[in-house]
């Protein structure tokens, strides 16, 4: 966690192999595969309040949301976010408050074409981070995230276990056609939100 904090404080985003063992990716898809059973994946929408709404072409997962864990596998993955989050806040005095993240599933031939996490609706947040759970991934499956930088565009590859985390008004990035099932869990430490005084 040393790593993340340091380079979150430095450059702003960093890469984390091994974030989590192939033992808890499993049970993780497995959790995936329940969730989906049980019908609680939904089509991914773009933009907020009135204008959110489904654009495939441009955003084309679909999504469940963790809200709380259903399993010891989830507990354990969540568990280790807040030991990140208390870290980042320790270290870096980020402020951050909690975490809201899903499950997200790209089929194959799906994108999610250029953005940013953070918009002037959704100040709150800090920090993105993506986990990845695609245990089979070779080159050529697709589905990696390309992110613009200061010192040039960088592409990470969804592998397991992975942890990419990135501050969330600052780089612009994609996730690339998937040429698999490309599976993910995607987050964001937020701030508590803040009202203009009276």
């Amino acid at each position: 966690m040393l790593r993340v904090s340091t380079q979150l404080g430095g450059i702003g985003w960093v890469v984390q192999p091994a974030f989590i063992d192939a033992a808890l990716v499993t049970q993780l898809v497995q959790d995936m595969s329940r969730h989906e059973l049980a019908g609680a994946f939904r089509d991914a929408a773009v933009g907020v309040g009135s204008t959110r709404s489904l654009h495939p072409t441009i955003r084309g997962d679909r999504i469940c949301w963790l809200s709380m864990a259903s399993s010891p596998s989830e507990r354990h993955m969540l568990a280790l976010f807040e030991r990140l989050r208390v870290h980042l806040n320790e270290s870096l005095m980020l402020g951050l408050h909690d975490l809201e993240c899903h499950y997200a599933i790209y089929d194959e031939g799906k994108r999610y074409a250029r953005h940013v996490d953070r918009s002037a609706q959704g100040a709150e947040r800090v920090v993105s981070v993506v986990l990845y759970l695609n245990a089979e991934w070779v080159a050529g499956d697709g589905g990696e995230l390309r992110m613009s930088t200061p010192a040039g565009e960088i592409v990470v590859e969804p592998r397991a276990g992975t942890l990419v985390s990135f501050l969330s008004d600052r780089f612009p990035h994609e996730v690339l056609v998937s040429q698999a099932t490309r599976r993910s869990v995607t987050g964001w430490f937020r701030r508590r939100p803040t009202f203009p005084v009276s």
